[in-house]
């Protein structure tokens, strides 16, 4: 009986302290926002946009191996890149994972279609954080899947 009563407080007792869950449906879909405002940046080279989402000391490894550290050089290589790279690019975001209320990892398949028909398949993954309760995007890697 003792142990029955003891069970019983330790319930109680650990969903009154129970956190509420930092992944609520709400922050999920900001972030698929985020993702799609950085994509739909990309697509018109709206720099005005990536500078309103990315944060200042920003990072950006992609996948032919180039950093590009600082909002500057990223906003500058972004922009370089899509018109040497012309295509439709599309970004599926795949998971998030919260690390803590204010900071998540966001996985996505990205996929440029090339003018020949033909689909570069890649993997981006974006480390966004809140800032100014605002999510941005704080970094972004860049890869070719394996055998590629």
């Amino acid at each position: 009986m003792k142990t029955l009563v003891f069970l019983f407080f330790l319930l109680i007792s650990s969903s009154v302290f129970c956190q509420n869950p930092i992944n609520t449906k709400s922050e999920s879909q900001e972030i698929i926002d985020l993702i799609s405002s950085y994509s739909k940046a990309r697509e018109t080279r709206d720099t005005v946009l990536l500078k309103e989402i990315l944060v200042e000391d920003v990072d950006q490894l992609v996948s032919s191996g180039v950093w590009r550290k600082g909002i500057v050089e990223a906003v500058k290589g972004m922009m370089e890149s899509s018109a040497e790279n012309p295509g439709d690019r599309t970004l599926k975001v795949e998971s998030i994972r919260f690390l803590n209320p204010d900071a998540a990892i966001v996985d996505a398949r990205y996929e440029i279609k090339n003018a020949d028909g033909t689909i570069r398949k890649m993997w981006s993954t974006f480390a966004v954080v809140t800032e100014t309760e605002q999510w941005k995007i704080f970094a972004i890697r860049n890869m070719l899947p394996a055998g590629d």
